[in-house]
């Protein structure tokens, strides 16, 4: 029980299961209402197919990423850590190898090779990235907050393509393409931005480990009042993003997802903004970047509104 726990731990579960809840909901209560009359055949076995994949590759990434940072873990959490405390190291390398290799045979099987074959090929890059993440691009400037953002917007971005082929969701034909792929881009807008302001704060709570072991984050090159308005500015723009679309859609009359959002979206946004001028120590930048994922997780359920209302 202790491996199995360690494991789970290992591969982020809480992370895992964000990003099953952001796929589930963004299937069946935003392209599944719009499309209920054209469901293709296997439709649900192919969805079920890119999930687990999307869910493999994100777990291999977290396990390389424990793999390669177990100095600087060693200071930032060092009563976290699994690698090399429970896990072996070979063991973590071997799971990281048959993780994405299981995930590019289900990214295969769901769908077909020829016409969505850049699909494949985007997930392999994935992959790619997730490896050059842990070994290079976390110790640069901004590289690494960027490919983290990019990568959590993706999760809702390959659910829509495997869908929609690209000349149809940039065309002028069918309309419902349209009006899926705005919902597409709000849902990976929102989570591109959420990840590039929790990813800075993160920057900001892990400075000891960082620093010691030559990463060029954020905070270390440019300060932290400098990142922390950075931050600020991000959390701004979605604020403000956030309030325009609360009132576009005041003219459809949808009270409840209004509320909703303006209670668990922007209020809590609005507590980050301004409690993020008064932290100063690793603790501060924790219970900040935990309050970031609860908006993060608010903002996915959303999602569940368009199942009543499209």
């Amino acid at each position: 029980m202790k491996l199995i726990g360690a494991f789970l731990k290992l591969v982020r579960l809480p992370n895992l299961f964000f990003i099953a809840l952001s796929q589930a909901l963004f299937q069946f209560c935003i392209y599944g209402p719009m499309y209920k009359e054209f469901f293709p055949a296997n439709d649900l076995l192919h969805f079920i197919f890119l999930l687990s994949a999307s869910l493999l590759i994100a777990a291999a990434g977290y396990i390389i990423n424990d793999y390669l940072d177990i100095n600087i873990d060693e200071v930032n959490k060092p009563g976290r850590m699994v690698v090399d405390k429970v896990i072996h190291r070979r063991w973590a390398i071997a799971w990281h190898f048959m993780l994405n290799t299981t995930a590019l045979i289900l990214t295969i099987l769901a769908l077909p090779f020829l016409q969505k074959w850049y699909l494949i090929l985007a997930n392999m890059i994935c992959m790619a990235l997730l490896w050059f993440y842990s070994t290079n691009f976390k110790k640069q400037l901004l590289v690494g907050n960027i490919v983290i953002s990019l990568l959590t917007a993706w999760t809702i971005l390959i659910i829509f393509f495997s869908k929609v082929n690209l000349a149809d969701a940039f065309g002028n034909g069918y309309t419902h393409h349209h009006k899926f792929f705005r919902l597409a881009i709000l849902y990976a807008g929102f989570a591109f931005i959420i990840s590039l302001i929790r990813e800075a704060i993160k920057d900001m709570e892990d400075m000891p480990g960082d620093a010691k072991y030559g990463c060029r984050t954020m905070p270390i090159v440019w300060g932290v009042n400098a990142t922390k308005v950075y931050v600020a500015v991000w959390l701004v723009v979605l604020i403000a993003l956030l309030v325009v679309i609360q009132i576009y859609i005041l003219q459809f009359k949808w009270w409840l997802p209004i509320a909703y959002s303006v209670a668990t979206i922007i209020f809590p946004l609005i507590i980050v903004l301004l409690k993020l001028k008064q932290c100063t120590a690793p603790g501060h930048y924790h219970r900040l970047s935990n309050l970031t994922k609860l908006v993060m997780f608010t903002g996915i359920l959303s999602m569940i509104f368009f199942y009543f209302y499209l």
